[in-house]
């Protein structure tokens, strides 16, 4: 194999893996993460503190009982006892939507608040306890869009890096290819960033009701945490290594001996003082 085309190879497959990289932390993320129902709990449990999600919880039972109790609910949401129900709550929900996507059902998906309202019925009484979370109709696409993450949650930054190790080993020269590499990745890290805030940006400006915006601005940066770090490490050691391996091709090379400045004459051929 020629030179050139160990470069062409190299730099396809150093390209091909740089790309599925903000794909492959996106898929790890979903399917790890959110999909993970004490991950999510506890990334959700700070925001039973936001105002702005206290204000909405307290808009969304209003919608479901009425706005006789709109004060009380309020209240409620400012005492140490909602955070608890806010916890409750959310595991109740990420369970029900999780045990839907798995087992395959077609009905709606509904979740008995039972427990958490047996914790204030002496503040607000509820007249029902089972509410929907997500309707029969969404379950089919969301059923597939979970079968594809828990695939590419896995074999995506396993490609991405067996693609990368492939590429720089293929290559002519490594110290290259492995700078390419790095530099590749921190792209992708930076776009994974651009991608998450034009994401938030999307989701704020597709909202029926502008006066949820905060609550759902602070749910989003919640539970995109995780993925924004991950965002700036991938720049971060992504610039650090190409910074490496450009300092020690630079200065790391051994000097070059230099040669002699001239022909040495052959002795031989020199004149003795006899010949003279």
């Amino acid at each position: 194999m020629t030179s050139r085309v160990r470069g062409a190879l190299s730099a396809a497959l150093i390209a091909l893996a740089c790309l599925l990289v903000p794909f492959g932390a996106v898929a790890a993320w979903a399917a790890y993460g959110l999909a993970d129902t004490g991950r999510y709990v506890t990334t959700m449990a700070p925001l039973a503190a936001d105002p702005a999600v206290r204000d909405s919880v307290a808009d969304a039972v209003e919608d479901e009982v009425g706005e006789p109790v709109r004060p009380l609910v309020r209240s409620f949401t400012r005492t140490p006892a909602f955070g608890t129900a806010w916890d409750e709550g959310n595991r109740a929900v990420h369970q029900a939507v999780l045990r839907a996507v798995r087992d395959g059902g077609h009905h709606e998906v509904t979740v008995d608040i039972a427990p958490i309202a047996a914790r204030v019925e002496h503040r607000v009484a509820l007249p029902r306890t089972e509410i929907a979370v997500l309707p029969a109709s969404q379950l089919d696409r969301l059923r597939k869009g979970y079968d594809v993450l828990e695939v590419a949650g896995f074999w995506l930054p396993v490609s991405a890096a067996v693609l990368a190790a492939a590429g720089i080993a293929v290559a002519a020269c490594r110290r290259r290819a492995l700078t390419a590499t790095a530099l590749g990745t921190a792209l992708g890290g930076a776009l994974l960033s651009l991608a998450v805030a034009v994401g938030r940006r999307l989701t704020l400006t597709d909202l029926p009701d502008p006066v949820h915006r905060p609550a759902v601005g602070a749910v989003y940066d919640a539970l995109t945490a995780t993925l924004r770090t991950v965002s700036w490490l991938l720049v971060a050691v992504g610039l650090a290594v190409a910074l490496t391996c450009w300092l020690t091709g630079r200065y790391g090379r051994p000097p070059a001996r230099r040669g002699p400045a001239g022909p040495v004459p052959d002795p031989a051929q020199q004149p003795t003082r006899a010949q003279a």
